[in-house]
């Protein structure tokens, strides 16, 4: 179905069409109808399926030349690049209708700027959940008026620890609203917001998700502990990528990933959450101008990165969750063009845990051999060579043949002369390739231990209540570390001045290592592992020392 179907104004569709468009995606063909009515509506669709202009696009013609002067439309979304792109959109959607005056706002940059475009008149809001209550505390956000709430990723909203924020921002809206959401998966979670907050929405799914799969050819390879960077090397150099993206688990890695590659000659950059706003868009215009041809990142900070012509996604490490990886890879094969993912994975278990993923993503994941070193250098070879023929056509300068003909009459040959001088421009380059030994795993089984995911244990947080933290800032920051999923971690206890939270028994030292460096609101983090066997005795021992003192008073 065509845009000019849905009887959109003339601006939009001139804006439509200067961008290209023509035919809708299935979630803009099945969604934009139903918002226009009105109606409240829950769209499950994966990123990179054209979310922004089914919601955009409605939200932009709703809005009336003159009666633009108060915010209408309120797109919360759960990372500053989602926003940041989804307001990009609108702005290209709404070029031709200069009454409509969207704004985003989010962490990381200036709140003073924001308050003062805020004041000089807007009439689309798109923010991070905690900006929006920033804002909304400070009385520069008044939604009284507001006619249509977006909740855009609304499952990763939820596993990021917004639900809190969510639910108090919904409390500041008018009950007369048309509430939309967004969401790649259905978890309670998100039926539970949908039942308290929605008025008999319209389900909307779409099937896009597993013709994304479909276009994207994936692999993985089982590589030898400690051997992942040299892999990676491997995988670069055999497939030679224009654009390609490496996920990493936690921020850690992508520094330590992103400063190695960048060691071997590859243009490579890494983006976070621990990075300046500043610094993420630097990095981004970089990687989409091609001044940068890899980018390394963590699952939440890639959220809301939509760059086309990317060649490759890398998994360094196994993503933590089935909706992650599908993410990951999506971030390939778009527009129709087919798209290569690669995973890197160690040992039995990885291998186990990949086989779930595949299951349940119904994907095609075949398990391929890295290159060997022999075959990469031949390959390096051939591609010397052509780039030396290629020499032949450059402009030849007198004092080259001077400089010749000077090291002939020294005893030099023209045999020596060519050796010594490829030798130093790529032995080098050829003799560092590394040589990774193959590893196989033939007809092994591993149990899927369900009980060992459930046994949980408890960590320390060097920060509570007087460091003005919320379980929110707690189970965001853990996520953003870890890449764990939201909802492996269980209860949350903020003291005065420090917090404990339960975490899966089998990942607490990877959880402890992973929150080295970091910082919440500002602060620094120290996380331990509590000794509950050192805790209960000191219990039992404070209990003995009471009934002791009761027995001497009754004597």
């Amino acid at each position: 179905m065509q845009f000019k179907e849905l009887g959109l104004s003339e601006e939009l569709l001139s804006a439509v069409k200067s961008m290209g468009f023509d035919e809708m995606t299935e979630i803009q063909e099945k969604s934009i109808p139903v918002i226009m009515k009105g109606l409240d509506i829950i769209g499950r669709s994966n990123t990179g399926t054209g979310k922004t202009a089914a919601f955009g696009i409605p939200v932009i013609e709703k809005i009336l030349q003159n009666d633009s002067d108060f915010i209408q439309t309120l797109i919360l979304c759960p990372t500053r690049e989602l926003a940041q792109q989804a307001c990009e959109e609108i702005k290209k959607f709404s070029k031709y209708k200069n009454w409509v005056k969207p704004l985003a706002i989010f962490g990381g940059v200036s709140i003073d700027k924001q308050i003062y475009q805020l004041k000089r008149g807007v009439n689309i809001i798109i923010g991070t959940p905690g900006r929006i209550i920033d804002h909304i505390n400070r009385h520069t956000l008044k939604l009284q008026n507001l006619k249509t709430i977006v909740l855009d990723e609304a499952d990763e909203m939820l596993q990021m620890g917004f639900r809190e924020d969510i639910e108090n921002i919904l409390q500041y809206i008018p009950k007369e609203r048309q509430t939309i959401l967004f969401s790649a998966t259905m978890p309670p979670e998100i039926l539970a917001i949908t039942h308290k907050y929605q008025n008999n929405p319209i389900l909307i799914k779409t099937n896009t998700k597993s013709k994304t799969v479909e276009s994207i050819e994936q692999y993985y390879y089982i590589v030898p502990m400690g051997k992942k960077f040299d892999a990676l090397d491997l995988l670069l150099i055999k497939n030679q990528p224009k654009s390609s993206m490496i996920f990493c688990n936690t921020k850690k890695m992508v520094d330590e990933l992103t400063n190695i590659l960048v060691s071997k000659g590859y243009k490579a950059a890494g983006i976070h959450g621990d990075m300046k706003q500043l610094q993420r868009t630097s990095v981004m215009n970089s990687f989409k101008s091609g001044k940068t041809s890899i980018l390394v990142a963590t699952d939440v900070a890639a959220r809301g990165i939509d760059v086309n012509g990317i060649d490759a996604v890398f998994n360094f490490d196994l993503p933590q969750d089935n909706e992650y990886y599908i993410h990951r890879i999506g971030r390939t094969g778009r527009a129709g063009k087919s798209g290569t993912a690669y995973t890197l994975v160690c040992n039995r278990k990885q291998v186990s845990d990949l086989n779930m993923i595949a299951k349940n993503t119904k994907s095609v994941i075949k398990e391929s051999e890295l290159p060997n070193k022999s075959e990469l250098v031949d390959i390096e070879i051939e591609n010397y060579e052509k780039f030396i023929s290629h020499l032949a056509d450059k402009k030849i300068y007198k004092e080259s043949y001077d400089l010749i003909n000077s090291l002939l009459e020294k005893g030099w040959t023209y045999e020596n002369i060519s050796v010594y001088l490829l030798n130093y421009l790529f032995g080098a380059k050829l003799q560092n390739i590394p040589d990774v030994k193959v590893i196989k795993y033939n007809n092994f089984y591993l149990p899927d231990n369900k009980n060992i995911n459930k046994r949980t244990a408890k960590v320390n947080i060097n920060l509570g209540k007087n460091q003005k933290i919320n379980p929110n800032y707690i189970l965001g920051a853990l996520v953003d570390a870890t890449g764990i999923s939201g909802k492996s971690f269980g209860k949350i206890n903020i003291h005065d001045n420090f917090t404990t939270v339960d975490v899966p028994i089998n990942k607490i030292d990877y959880i402890v290592n992973s929150m080295k460096n970091s910082k919440i609101n500002g602060n620094r983090v120290i996380v331990k592992k509590v000794d509950m066997k050192k805790d209960i005795r000191n219990v039992n021992k404070n209990k003995k020392q009471k009934n002791k003192s009761h027995i001497y008073k009754k004597g």
